[in-house]
């Protein structure tokens, strides 16, 4: 008989099962559902609150991350007033090559190696804390769409990354998710691709799901996310700029999808990762709102990358609240620039 090139290793257990096996208190479900009719106001614009999506790049260390919330949940309350905040705990790194550490889902330890099972129940237990400790309920990237219902009774956001949004698998599944999923522009800067992403999630499907034949009424809260793109000279081109977002407005009027909206990544090909830039680009979309009201009603938020720590590590140099992934802004340039977005909003 011919070898399998696939090793299949262990069936894992299913979503069911881990819920049933680390379930949530009432509170915490009560305290999700709260969020998400406020986030879900935002898209639809029954509220003018603007959105931050901010936290590591990676959520590589549960006590790094759980101390970096700690310390937002104090800034939220100087600014709830006209900001909300989501956190960033992005536990599924894509890797352009494949190779390298790809998140807290793989690695619970970035040094130690790979085990799945225990990486799922990691990142459960991860956000779990979050919600108990800090009232958040956060954001993660779908990476893998068939792993989304581990944590889908804890998560009030979904990205679907560059390098994803043309799947197929990942549109269907952002149709029924039932929270806002932010479509990235792919990395050749093509906006028609993200286009056609929203115009297939907000749409009803039917398709298989873990082995289910599935159907979905379509998701009106999905929306896109500019993150900037790579030329054919593999240099990176912004794509934030007044002119940029004025072009989205004519492709949601032309498309006559449901809910127009945009969260702008401020790092990345933005910034070509210089992650000090963020500040400069994050007042710039400002601006651009302040300056046209058909923009304020457009752009609903920020995608911010930070930590504890400036700038980023290799694995094992050990530096607490470091990002081990692409470099962020730390704490403190994070906690001003939060209390300069909240006063530039408040300006209308």
């Amino acid at each position: 008989m011919r070898e399998m090139p696939m090793e299949f290793l262990r069936k894992l257990k299913t979503p069911l099962e881990l819920k049933t096996e680390f379930p949530l208190e009432e509170e915490i479900r009560e305290i999700k559902e709260k969020r998400d009719q406020e986030i879900e106001d935002i898209f639809t614009g029954k509220s003018d609150k603007f959105l931050l999506i901010i936290g590591p790049c990676s959520a590589d260390n549960e006590d790094a991350v759980l101390d970096y919330l700690h310390r937002l949940m104090k800034v939220k309350e100087k600014v709830e007033d006209v900001l909300f905040l989501i956190p960033r705990l992005y536990t599924n790194k894509p890797r352009t090559t494949g190779i390298g550490y790809k998140g807290m889902l793989h690695q619970p330890n970035p040094e130690d190696h790979e085990d799945m099972w225990k990486g799922i129940i990691a990142i459960r237990s991860m956000h779990t804390r979050a919600v108990r400790e800090t009232g958040f309920t956060c954001a993660e990237e779908m990476l893998y769409p068939e792993n989304h219902r581990y944590l889908s009774d804890l998560l009030s956001y979904v990205a679907v990354g560059a390098r994803s949004v043309e799947d197929q698998q990942h549109r269907l599944t952002a149709s029924g998710v039932g929270i806002p999923v932010g479509m990235k522009n792919p990395t050749s800067g093509d906006m028609g691709i993200m286009m056609n992403s929203i115009t297939a999630a907000q749409s009803p499907q039917t398709f298989i799901y873990r082995g289910w034949e599935v159907k979905t009424k379509g998701n009106p809260l999905t929306h896109s996310i500019l993150r900037g793109y790579v030329d054919k000279f593999g240099r990176s081109m912004p794509n934030y700029h007044y002119e940029d977002l004025k072009r989205l407005q004519d492709f949601y009027q032309e498309r006559e999808l449901m809910n127009p909206a945009v969260i702008v990544d401020t790092n990345h090909s933005n910034s070509g990762k210089r992650f000090l830039e963020q500040i400069r680009i994050a007042k710039d979309i400002m601006h651009s709102r302040r300056a046209d009201g058909e923009l304020k009603s457009l752009v609903k938020g920020l995608m911010i990358e930070s930590y504890l720590e400036d700038g980023a590590q290799k694995i094992g140099e050990g530096v607490y609240g470091k990002s081990i992934t692409d470099p962020c802004l730390g704490w403190e340039k994070t906690e001003k620039l939060i209390l300069e977005l909240a006063e530039e909003a408040s300006r209308g």
